[in-house]
């Protein structure tokens, strides 16, 4: 522990670009609701929909699309925020010890809202930890803790963590030749295979899988867990910390006393090298850059995206002074976690009362293949009016 707090005990002021940047990442995943992949689908044709439809669908394993930038910025916005939250806990007067048992109760109520929100519809307690709050929550102790440290230990921590999980993974034996992909829901001829050292990596047959096949089975399930379809994977907290320590120092980078030019200056060069060094370590097939299982990789390049976007937000809302745009998303990022919880199951609620109050073809106007975003747009709307109200009676929720 360092012999003085990393963050200055003074009230901070609210920052309007992180709520902003929070909002657009929120947005995006309420926004799944226009189905905009299906929809694309109807215009194979055209260009703008193929791109539309690349953005807003996650990649099948290696590389990265706009949507695949949704989690990696809500844990790195995590750690942007977390220099503010303890420097406000300290203005307050609260004891070290006081902010720890917070915090520990803030990452278990975020694993267990995880696995509550993926346990909704099913016919017991779905015990994973693959969901965006658990990881964050299974990381959030260490992080607080790095906060309270200087930059010097925050840096160590990342390299540390990056380091040590590329070894454990590299050092874990390859698959046999007649190892049965389909066994583990993998099409033996599925084109995302990697070969050579980069195979490491390969989805369910990697050490974090190994980990999965014996931890989730100690907990009561309806059938023995064999392999996640999607090859998502419970130690993938672990780099997700990395995305949060690149978060915790950009914060305090964003509260220190800088020059905002140096500021995003900082941030830029930032992104750039991260992403330079994340592509090439991708492309030299030491560790491919995938984000189902959060490789070190990944941590660098989807890093220097945020970095990014982060000096994007800053430059235009908090130093040039333009906030009205981001009105819509400051409202979503000031609840963001009433956003995240209300999107998947509340989605099929707004949509039946639609159908019974007006019919069953409400949006069909335009036709079929229009419906979905019409439908889409039109619970979109409802999510964020919900969202209005909050923040107009200033109603914040926080955990």
């Amino acid at each position: 522990m360092p012999e003085t707090p990393a963050v200055l005990p003074s009230p901070p002021l609210r920052v309007q670009s992180i709520d902003a940047y929070r909002g657009l990442v929120r947005f995006l995943m309420m926004a799944e609701v226009l189905h905009l992949p299906a929809v694309a689908e109807s215009f194979p044709d055209r260009a703008v929909w193929r791109w539309i439809g690349l953005g807003t669908s996650h990649v099948d394993w290696g590389g990265c699309s706009l949507h695949d930038l949704i989690q990696p910025s809500f844990s790195f916005l995590v750690g942007v925020a977390l220099p503010y939250s303890l420097a406000s806990r300290l203005a307050r007067g609260q004891s070290l010890g006081w902010m720890s048992l917070h915090a520990a109760w803030r990452a278990v109520i975020l694993v267990c809202l995880g696995i509550f929100l993926r346990s909704i519809g099913q016919p017991q307690t779905n015990f994973i930890f693959t969901d965006t709050l658990s990881q964050i929550g299974l990381g959030y102790l260490p992080l607080f803790l790095l906060g309270l440290c200087g930059g010097r230990w925050q840096w160590v921590g990342l390299v540390t963590i990056l380091i040590a999980y590329w070894t454990a993974f590299a050092l874990y034996p390859l698959p046999p030749a007649n190892f049965d992909y389909t066994a583990v829901g993998v099409p033996a001829t599925w084109p995302c295979h990697a070969e050579g050292f980069a195979a490491h990596w390969n989805k369910n047959s990697n050490l974090g899988w190994a980990f999965d096949v014996w931890f989730l089975n100690l907990f009561p399930r309806a059938e023995r867990f064999a392999f996640n379809l999607g090859g998502y994977l419970t130690l993938s907290f672990i780099p997700t910390l990395a995305t949060m320590i690149l978060g915790l120092i950009a914060g305090g980078w964003l509260r220190d006393e800088s020059p905002p030019v140096r500021k995003r200056g900082r941030f830029i060069l930032m992104g750039i090298a991260s992403l330079a060094l994340g592509l090439a370590i991708d492309r030299l097939g030491l560790c491919p850059s995938v984000k189902r299982i959060w490789t070190p990789s990944w941590v660098l390049v989807s890093g220097g995206w945020c970095f990014l976007l982060l000096a994007a937000f800053h430059g235009v809302v908090d130093v040039l002074g333009w906030r009205a745009w981001s009105f819509p998303l400051r409202v979503i990022g000031a609840n963001s976690i009433v956003a995240y919880a209300m999107a998947d199951p509340f989605e099929h609620f707004v949509i039946g009362s639609f159908h019974t109050h007006v019919g069953e073809r409400p949006f069909g106007v335009l036709g079929e293949t229009y419906e979905p975003l019409l439908t889409g747009a039109t619970v979109l709307l409802v999510y964020w009016l919900i969202l209005y109200w909050l923040y107009r009676k200033k109603i914040f929720v926080r955990i």
